[in-house]
C-alpha cells in the first residue's frame, strides 16, 4: 500500500476514508473539466466571437449616438454660418441671389416636366419609389453619413 500525503490526515474510520475519497474524485472531477475547457479550441473561439461582437455592438451604438450628436452640432453651426453670411450680404447680392435661386427653381420643375415626359414609366416608378425610400429613412441616412464623416475625419488625423 502506499502511503499518504504528508499534508493530508489519514482516516481513522471506514466512514471517513469514503468521505475523503468522495472529496477527492469531486476534486479531480473539477480540475478534468477545468482542463477539459481549456484545451476546447472551439469552444473558446466561440466564446471570443461573441465576446468580440458584443464588443463592436457596443462600440458601434456609441458610434452611432456621437455620430448623432454631432450631425445636430454641425448642422447647428451651419445654420449659424448661414445667417451670419446672410447677415453680411449687401441688399443688391441678396436680390440678385433671390432671382438666381428663383430662376433655379423654375429650371427645376422645367427639367422635372420634361423627366415625367420623357422617362419610361418603370424607370418613373423607381426613380419615385428611391425618392420615398430616401425621404422616410432621413434620419438613418444622415447618420450614415455623419457617421462617414467622423470615420473621415478620425482617419485623417491620423495621418497629421
Amino acid at each position: 500500500m502506499t502511503q499518504p500525503p504528508h499534508d493530508e490526515p489519514t482516516a481513522s474510520s471506514p466512514e471517513e476514508l469514503r468521505a475523503q475519497v468522495e472529496q477527492t474524485r469531486h476534486e479531480l472531477g473539477e480540475t478534468v473539466e477545468a482542463l477539459t475547457a481549456k484545451t476546447d479550441v472551439k469552444a473558446r473561439a466561440q466564446a471570443k466571437a461573441i465576446e468580440v461582437k458584443d464588443q463592436a455592438a457596443t462600440k458601434t451604438e456609441e458610434l452611432k449616438e456621437q455620430a448623432l450628436v454631432k450631425a445636430g452640432e454641425l448642422k447647428a453651426k451651419a445654420t449659424e454660418v448661414a445667417h451670419q453670411v446672410q447677415d453680411k450680404l449687401p441688399e443688391p447680392v441678396k436680390e440678385t441671389a433671390g432671382q438666381a435661386a428663383e430662376q433655379a427653381r423654375a429650371k427645376a420643375a422645367q427639367a422635372g416636366r420634361l423627366w415625367e415626359d420623357k422617362a419610361p414609366e418603370p424607370v418613373r416608378q423607381k426613380t419615385a419609389q428611391g425618392a420615398r425610400l430616401a425621404r422616410d429613412n432621413r434620419n438613418l441616412l444622415l447618420a450614415a453619413a455623419g457617421v462617414g464623416v467622423v470615420l473621415w475625419l478620425a482617419c485623417r488625423r491620423g495621418q497629421d
